[in-house]
């Protein structure tokens, strides 16, 4: 009885730190498809990249995901989980959602490596309101002006004007389409 006591908290301790449910890509919060030349077997992953409140730069591709290739086609399916709140100490941040190829296989995004982006970006907003424009940390690039976000995360398309419903909250993102 002593050996099972002994055994049982180890055997929790490995069952809480298991590995993360893989679920079909549309049953993230955000999916898309990524298409475009990827060379040879490539490893796509994903993460969250942007800058946030105060001038906190994020790259995380520790978010939950999914990245299946669609058999017979150049053609990946993808999804990921947005973080509830982002996983820095921020009060507002603007990301994009960028597939990379993991060339190094080392589960993080390095500069040099392969990666696509589309021109539609999440804001996140811990509060809601107004929201001041945002630059690139270290530099004069807007990545957004001055706008009005809900509380949680919102989503901007760059190709359309800001305002009218743009940026608008969000909870699920389809079409969040990826190509090189």
């Amino acid at each position: 009885m002593r050996r099972l006591s002994l055994l049982l908290p180890a055997a929790l301790l490995l069952a809480a730190c298991g590995s993360r449910e893989v679920k079909p890509p549309d049953a993230y919060d955000l999916s898309g498809t990524v298409s475009g030349n990827w060379g040879t077997s490539p490893r796509l992953r994903l993460a969250l990249v942007g800058a946030g409140f105060p001038s906190a730069v994020t790259n995380d591709g520790n978010q939950e995901q999914n990245v299946v290739k669609v058999e017979g086609q150049n053609v990946w399916q993808f999804g990921l989980d947005l973080p509830r709140s982002p996983s820095l100490a921020t009060v507002a941040g603007v990301y994009q959602v960028i597939v990379y190829n993991d060339a190094n296989n080392s589960g993080d995004f390095n500069v040099g490596e392969t990666f696509a982006r589309n021109r539609q970006w999440l804001i996140y907003s811990e509060f809601g309101g107004d929201l001041p424009a945002v630059k690139l940390p270290g530099s004069d690039e807007v990545l957004i002006e001055a706008t009005t976000v809900a509380r949680g995360w919102n989503l901007y398309d760059r190709a359309r004007p800001l305002g009218a419903g743009n940026p608008r909250p969000v909870t699920t993102v389809t079409g969040y389409d990826l190509s090189r």
